[in-house]
């Protein structure tokens, strides 16, 4: 096999292999099992073995995902995989993009720039197909020794007990049984484990159906997404397009509710379709072949608690939104980075069991989020009232002139990281500060000087854990880097000048010199100071660590 040559991650089949877990006359004990090898399951895999933490992650099946399906990745989700030593291919290989257009009918409305502003890294948004996303993750945990990545393996029975979780696994050999201190499910929407514990995901079922294909052409489009309401190719319906890696584009159409899924899905009903779209934009003849098509309905919902007992969900496991908005694969990853540093924590007894109900506490809060934007562009998307669809409309036409209307379009919020406020991981704010990095927010990125002289980008510095961002020079810097050395608590400490290379730095933090950000290992800030003690650096630790009992005010 030529080494050189791509891969074609779709039809990769990856061996099942006999472990000797499956020989013991007692079943083996791992510290965390994860279930399911898709991109959240991946992601936390890795994560894990990067902290140190050996893991199983088991698989039912031998491949990755078949289609696009995911294809929309975020900044902050690329910022979680250039940690996880994989975001650098990722957006090497994908679409990088930030423009969007929206239409009325036949006619542009406006535009949009999702990262309007200079200095960061990485871009709004990638388009890259779901396959060649598992396949790098796939490829990079094959490098850590401490994955023990394990397919067709299906868990068919799980015990969640006080002191640890028995596994039932079924393999083409026979079956086996583990036993975990904590399992991760992260096995999809239709969930296995979620079933085996009896637990299920309540929410919003919407009535509409919606048409996904990918289509192979040669055409010379802006690297833009476009959606349309109600286009004369496809009257009072919507349709999305946008375009992924290797020269695919991916196409949306609302078919509505009565449309018979089956037939949707054949080449001749979709044909008509994209020749309509291509030839109301101007290409007329462009040719195209369709690859992969697809019909789904969807629902914005999630699970009560993300936490039992020894078992936590995440992703489509614990919660499901519509695919306006980018917000399921995205926020998967983001329980990923969220769950990832906490178990690790927890298992080499850093921190007690108690940090992991944050997980719970703070990503149901981000799911909150999610499901209520989700549902809202749905709601704007498909309206199901006359009422609606004349608010709808209204708006629409008012967007054309008027910027105040164009805060009430919504073809899909696109993801964002959630800021957990309210977290018990939170050291309140004792001193003034201005902007966006209140403790709870994902950490913000920007070019920095390095101590060697050298620039780089401010994420790049931070290690995954726990880290002291320390801002500019002189006597109020030495200041805060002598409390940090007295606190005595086992802190990465990265310099950010407030000046020159590192201004940006500085505004984006609102720092002075002496200005002290505490971040976690996921890279949201915990605590920030003008000019921390000792004393107070300890209990923000204690504090993100779930170690302190006392509460934000």
């Amino acid at each position: 096999m030529d080494a050189t040559a791509p891969v074609d991650y779709q039809s990769l089949r990856f061996d099942y292999r006999r472990h000797p877990d499956q020989d013991a006359a007692i079943p083996a004990r791992h510290p965390v099992v994860v279930v399911g090898a898709g991109p959240v399951g991946l992601a936390l895999a890795i994560d894990l073995a990067q902290q140190q933490v050996p893991v199983v992650l088991l698989d039912n099946d031998c491949t990755l995902s078949t289609g696009s399906r995911a294809i929309c990745f975020a900044k902050r989700t690329l910022e979680v995989f250039d940690r996880l030593g994989c975001g650098e291919r990722m957006v090497a290989k994908g679409v990088s993009w930030n423009v969007g257009k929206v239409f009325f009918r036949d006619e542009q409305v406006y535009r949009f720039d999702l990262l309007p502003e200079a200095g960061h890294e990485r871009p709004a948004f990638i388009n890259l197909q779901q396959y060649y996303v598992e396949g790098y993750l796939a490829e990079r945990a094959a490098e850590l020794p401490l994955v023990d990545l394990r397919w067709n393996n299906k868990v068919v029975g799980i015990d969640n007990g006080a002191d640890g979780v028995v596994l039932q696994v079924e393999t083409p050999e026979g079956s086996y049984r583990l036993v975990a201190d904590y399992v991760a499910a992260c096995d999809g929407s239709r969930s296995n484990l979620r079933q085996l514990l009896g637990q299920e995901a309540k929410g919003r079922v919407f009535r509409d159906r919606f048409l996904i294909a990918d289509i192979s052409m040669d055409a010379d489009l802006p690297t833009e997404r476009r959606f349309w309401f109600d286009p004369p190719f496809h009257p009072h319906q919507s349709v999305l397009l946008h375009k992924q890696a290797d020269g695919m584009w991916r196409v949306d159409f609302q078919l509505g509710w009565e449309a018979d899924p089956v037939e949707e899905r054949k080449h001749e009903r979709i044909i008509p379709r994209v020749r309509a779209l291509l030839d109301s934009i101007g290409f007329e003849r462009v040719q195209f072949s369709i690859g992969w098509a697809s019909v789904y309905t969807f629902a914005c919902q999630r699970m009560e608690r993300f936490r039992h007992g020894r078992v936590l969900f995440a992703g489509d496991s614990a919660h499901g939104v519509s695919p306006f908005g980018a917000r399921g694969a995205n926020s998967g990853v983001q329980d990923a980075d969220n769950l990832a540093w906490k178990l690790a924590a927890v298992v080499k007894r850093e921190a007690p069991d108690a940090l992991l109900d944050s997980y719970g506490s703070e990503r149901e809060y981000a799911a909150d989020e999610n499901i209520r934007n989700s549902t809202r562009a749905t709601d704007f998307i498909t309206p199901k009232s006359e009422v609606s669809r004349l608010f709808r409309d209204a708006v629409l036409e008012l967007s054309k002139t008027q910027p105040f209307a164009r805060a009430l379009v919504n073809s899909g919020r696109l993801s964002v990281p959630t800021t957990l406020h309210g977290s018990p991981l939170n050291t309140p704010d004792a001193d003034a500060f201005e902007g966006r990095m209140v403790p709870g927010a994902p950490a913000a990125d920007a070019p920095i000087v390095r101590a060697d002289g050298s620039t780089g980008w401010l994420l790049r510095t931070l290690p995954g854990r726990f880290t002291a961002l320390v801002f500019g020079e002189g006597e109020a810097a030495e200041r805060s880097l002598a409390a940090i050395a007295e606190a005595d608590r086992p802190l990465h400490v990265v310099r950010v000048a407030a000046c020159g290379e590192g201004e940006l730095a500085a505004q984006r933090y609102d720092a002075r010199p002496g200005t002290v950000y505490l971040l976690r290992p996921d890279q949201h800030v915990c605590a920030r100071w003008r000019a921390p003690g000792a004393q107070a650096l300890r209990e923000a630790c204690d504090r993100a660590l779930a170690r302190s009992t006392r509460s934000p005010a």
